[in-house]
Formats: structure tokens, sequence, C-alpha cells
């Protein structure tokens, strides 16, 4: 049943300046009342009297201060009871107080909700929610959330978001990774501001305790059912924030920027699954690929300045929001001086002042705000350039030709998919598939069989490189191989065997034995498929001399001898003829080896130079490794050598063993007086040796 009560009342930022004022007296060895507190927090914190009583009334009726009656010991007011003032958990204070106070001071650790406004983060008469810790005061909720029926049960904003379910847990764990990734490169100025959870009444104040490496382990773990319960987690986190540390104070802006940003990035993530994870992983051309489903595709014109090619995320009413082709590919940021004007001639965009999702300042991440593109700005792609009016600048055409990119992939059907869609793995991975299986069975055979990817040609015009930094992930884009034309070789001449060696040593340049085989078969090839045509040419040509000066010959010998005679002089014609193409045929498969012979040789030697070349740089890198590693133990030697003389120098305390200012006898000195009365005292007024 739903109920409204007030759990706490008193300001948390109050009772921290009161726990530090009471610390303070306290060490002082005095009595924490009403008049040491008042003028402590006047003096130090600048508060007025009366409130400093009307929180420290309050900040008693939540237990977070102790009230007792105390005996003065020593001054004016020894053996007069006074009102003193305690933190709780003091031993003190527990032994002086009965059973049943005691009691109600451990009542903090089993409370099962919170004392402030999930929302607001002030005390205050609160709604409880019947699923979870949080409460809410009933203005901070709006109409849909307000409490209509006291009879009946109620959840908060919080636990009714997180019953919708957004998808599996495998997918939403890896979308996740990359916002917990980029909040804790944001809340790294939040840890240097010390660690909150270590102060002894951090959990007075503080309810449910998190933070970011805890967030992470909560992914990694695949605990979170949904967004919602994620972005209820980073909420949490602004919540302790500002509870512990007070509204104004600047961890409570770093965490209000980072739960922005959180929220900013559950929003993108809404937007699109895929342009989100592309723009996290970014693969090569990660900004080309098509969504499922498309987005459409426009011309868009920013206040002043010409029209870009950009995808559409969203419209709303006359409002479009885009993500413009080109540099970054974020949204554009609503502020003067958002253009970059052209170094050569001005008047154009080169690129568009964009949102980096990557800021970590905290001034650039306030100024950021929502920009939207009004539909009059807007124009189809279709439309011809020429009523466009544009200059053609650098950034435009890098512009245009990712746009094209992106065009052709559509034709193409390349769609970025989730592994789930096609496995059903338990992890969520995506990848660019092809609709042409056999170009995906092409390109996963010859990786299968050579052991690494190949390396594919395509002109530049077809694929431009991306702008920007290509991040590894678990993603990989297929690509088809080119197909190596493969030429049989059937003759070599000496000529060639000649000019080989230059051919090898170029070919020892390369940087491995795949790039150094493939380099020496084009060459090979080339050259052979050349000697080839010659030598064919040639051996027609000789074959058709000798074949008509035979036949002079025999013509002429017809002439002259028997018919008897003249048939044995075609016989022996006919196998000189055969002779002559047999040997030509042997010679081919005679430079057919040798030729490949050659290529293991120039093989093996440009791996040998290489291992050899290899094998010498290890040894200059480690004997310099070495070096250094010498150096910077003789520098630290040296400054380990320079601080103990600096040591010995010095004197130091008797007592604590501080460094010393106060000399008292031939070896003892003392930091401060406190120090020298101390030891005094306790043993050297019996053995000091110094004149009186």
């Amino acid at each position: 049943m739903a109920r409204l009560t007030k759990r706490r009342q008193a300001d948390t930022k109050a009772i921290q300046h009161l726990w530090s004022a009471i610390e303070i007296i306290r060490n002082q060895k005095q009595i924490a009342n009403i008049d040491r507190i008042t003028k402590y927090m006047s003096r130090v914190h600048g508060m007025h009297p009366k409130e400093t009583t009307r929180q420290l009334s309050l900040a008693v009726k939540d237990g977070l201060v102790v009230e007792t009656l105390t005996v003065g010991c020593k001054g004016s007011k020894a053996g007069i009871e006074q009102e003193g003032y305690w933190l709780p958990g003091d031993e003190i204070a527990y032994s002086m107080q009965s059973f049943s106070w005691t009691t109600e001071m451990k009542d903090w650790e089993t409370e099962t909700h919170d004392w402030y406004c999930f929302e607001c983060h002030f005390p205050g008469e609160v709604l409880i929610c019947d699923l979870c810790f949080r409460v809410y005061h009933s203005k901070c909720l709006s109409d849909e959330f307000r409490l209509r029926d006291s009879s009946s049960p109620w959840q908060c904003p919080v636990c009714r978001s997180i019953k919708k379910k957004n998808t599996s847990k495998q997918e939403m764990s890896t979308y996740l990774r990359f916002i917990v990734s980029r909040m804790k490169e944001r809340a790294i100025d939040l840890n240097k501001k010390g660690k909150d959870n270590k102060h002894p009444m951090y959990r007075r104040l503080v309810h449910t305790a998190v933070d970011v490496p805890t967030i992470q382990e909560k992914v990694n773990e695949g605990k979170y059912r949904s967004y919602e319960e994620f972005k209820a987690d980073a909420q949490l986190l602004l919540h302790n924030t500002v509870i512990f540390y007070g509204v104004d104070s600047e961890q409570a802006d770093i965490a209000r920027m980072l739960y922005k940003d959180t929220c900013h990035e559950l929003d993108e993530l809404q937007l699109c699954k895929n342009c989100f994870y592309l723009s996290n992983a970014r693969p090569d051309n990660w900004f080309c690929y098509p969504c499922i489903p498309n987005h459409e595709l426009v011309w868009a014109k920013m206040k002043g300045f010409g029209f870009w090619p950009a995808k559409v995320m969203q419209k709303e009413d006359n409002q479009v929001d885009v993500r413009f082709f080109g540099h970054h590919h974020q949204r554009p940021i609503n502020h003067t001086g958002l253009p970059l004007q052209d170094e050569i001639g001005g008047g154009d965009v080169v690129e568009l002042q964009l949102e980096e999702k990557d800021l970590t300042n905290k001034q650039q991440c306030a100024s950021l705000s929502r920009a939207w593109i009004p539909s009059e700005n807007i124009q189809d792609i279709t439309v011809n350039i020429h009523r466009l009016h544009v200059k053609r600048s650098m950034g435009w055409k890098k512009a245009c030709d990712e746009l094209e990119l992106h065009q052709r992939f559509l034709r193409d059907g390349r769609f970025w998919k989730s592994k789930n869609e096609d496995k059903g793995e338990e992890e969520a991975e995506s990848s660019i598939s092809s609709t042409s299986n056999e170009q995906l069975k092409v390109t996963q055979e010859p990786r299968a069989k050579k052991g690494r990817r190949n390396q594919s040609v395509e002109p530049k015009k077809e694929e431009p490189e991306p702008e920007t930094e290509a991040v590894s992930s678990s993603q990989e884009i297929p690509t088809m191989p080119q197909p190596i034309e493969k030429i049989s070789v059937s003759t070599q001449t000496k000529k060639l065997s000649a000019s080989s060696p230059k051919m090898l040593h170029l070919s020892t340049q390369t940087s491995n034995d795949g790039a150094c085989q493939s380099m020496c078969h084009e060459k090979y090839t080339k050259t052979f498929s050349d000697f080839k045509d010659r030598i064919k040419a040639d051996h027609k040509r000789e074959t058709e001399r000798v074949v008509r000066e035979s036949i002079e010959k025999v013509v002429k010998a017809d002439h002259m001898i028997p018919g008897h005679c003249n048939r044995h002089k075609h016989e022996s014609v006919a196998k000189r003829l055969n002779f002559d193409h047999v040997c030509h045929g042997d010679a081919a498969a005679v430079l057919r080896s040798e030729m490949e012979e050659e290529k293991r040789q120039a093989v093996n030697r440009a791996i040998a130079n290489m291992q050899t070349e290899c094998d010498r740089k290890t040894k200059q890198v480690k004997e310099k490794c070495k070096e250094e590693f010498l150096e910077e133990v003789k520098k630290l030697a040296n400054q380990h050598k320079q601080l103990i003389s600096q040591t010995k120098k010095k004197q130091w305390c008797y007592n604590c063993e501080e460094e010393a200012m106060y000399h008292c006898c031939w070896n003892t000195s003392y930091c401060s007086i406190k120090c020298q009365q101390e030891h005094w005292h306790a043993e050297h007024k019996r053995t000091c040796r110094r004149k009186r």
C-alpha cells in the first residue's frame, strides 16, 4: 500500500558541515555544544546561527547527530552539565546512551528505502515505491505517475519503465559495453575527487551505493534486463553524488554531465542500432553501409551555408534530424561559428563543425544541443546538383564520394546484419554480409587455404578511404579477392637467365614471404609470356625456312638421281624435321624446370636475407634496450644516493620521527613544541644533557 511519509528533513550538505564541526571541536578535547558549533559554522561556512540551530535540531530528529548531556571537566564550566553533540556511532556516545537508543541508531542499516527524493535529491514528505528502494516527492512526479488511490500499491517511474523488455540480453550487453567504456573515460574526473564510499559516514546518507566499475561488472555479467534499468543505475550514480557532495558542487556537475551523455547515447541507440554499433566499432567505410531499415538520403542545408549530403534519422513536426556524410558523421550543433571556412576561398563550408561523441571537456559538452534542420532546407537526393548552387570544396567532394559508395552498397544489397539473426549464437555480433552467397564463399575459401587475408586491389573511385580512424572490433567486412591468372611458362632463354638476378634482388625488399613470392611470380610471368611469344614466332619462321630449303634440295635431287635414291632422301628429310621438333619440345621442358628451380632459390634467398636482417635488427634493439636499462639503473642509483645523503643531513624528531626544527641536546630534536612536551614529561627530563 502506497503511503506518504517524512523520512528525513535535514539538508545533506548542512549535515556534513555539522559533522565536521563536531569532529573538530571534539578533537580539541572540548564539548561540542551549540555555541561552539554555531561559531564554527558561521566562521567557516557562513551559515546564520538560526539556520545552524534549525539544521542541528533536524539532524537530531533524523538520527544523524546524537544529543547528550555532558558534564564539563575543566575550565569555568567544570562540573556543570551541558548539552553536547556527538557523531553517530561514536564509542563515547554509545556508552552514555541506553540500549533503546542504540537499537534506534542501528535502524539505518536495515532501511529498505532511500531517504531522499530520487528526482530532486532533497528530503521531505516522500512517496515510497512498493517494488524498489526509490522514493519521490509528489510534486516531482508527472500526472501520469502520481498516486491515485492510497490503498492500492504504487510503482515509481523507474519500475514501470524497467518492465518493458527491449531485446535479448546478449545483444543488449554488446551495445551497453560501448556506453560503459565512454562512462569510464568521462568518470575519471569524478573518481579523482576522492573515493566517497570510503568516508565513514557515506552509508548514513547514501542508501544504495553504485559506481562505474559496478555498472561495468553488471553489464559484463548480463544482469540488465532493459536499457531503462541501465539508465536507472546511471541516474542513481548522479543521485548519490548530489546527496553526498551537494547540488552545486563540482562533483555533481560532472555526474550530471555523465548522466546526460548516457541518456544521449541511449537515445542514439533507440534511433538506430546499426548506426550506433557501426559508429562505435568503426570498421572501414562504416558510415557507408545501409541500415535496416534504410535511412532516407537528402541534401540538408544549415542556416547560412550550402547543401550537404546527409541521412535522415528522425522527423518531428517541421524539423528533421540528420547525420551528414563526410568527416565526422555526427549531428550538427546549434551555436554560432558552426562551419569552418575554406582556406582557399571563403564563403562555403569545408567541414561542418559537428558534435564529437568523445568530448571530455565539460564546457564543450555543456554547449551541445539537439540541432534540427527545418524541412524547407531539405531537398531530395535525386535533385539536380546544379540547382543547389553548392561550392565543390574538398570536404564536399569527400562527402559525395561517401554518398556514392553508400548508394552502391544499397544497389549491391550489402547490409549490416547481426549474427544472431542467421546463426542464433549467444553473443550478439554484427557483420557486413553480401546478398550473394557465392561471393561470401569465394571470400572465405582463400582465407582458409592461405591462412591470411588476401589483399584486394580496387580502384580508389569506388571505395574511398574513410576519414575516421578505424577501430578494431569483432566484426569483419568481407571483400572479394581479385582472381590471379595462372600463366604456364614453357620456355626460357639465356638472356632471361642473365637478367633474373636483378629481378630477384628487387623481390627481396618485400615485407613477407607471400609478398616476395607474389612479386617473383608476376615478374616471371610477364617476362616469360613475352619470351614465349617471341620464341614461338622465331620457331615458326625457322621451321618454315628449314622446310622450304629441304623441299628445294629434294626437288633438285629428283632431277639428278633415280627414284630409289629419291625415296631414301625423302625419309631422311622427314626424320630430320621430326628430330628438330622433338629437340624444341625438350628444350622447353628443361627451361621450365630451370625456371621453377630459380624461383624456389629466389624465394629461399629472400627468406634467408629477411631472417638475417630481422636477427640483426633484433640484436640492435636488444643492445639498445640493455644500454637504456643500465643507464636508467645508474640514474636511479644516483638519485637514491642523493636522497640518502639529503636524509642524513637532516635532523629528525625524537618523538614522532618527523623532520625536526627544535634542538634540545646533543642527539635530541623535535618537530614541534607538542612533541617536546610529550617526550619531556615521558622520559627526557631524566636523561637530558642540556646545560641549564
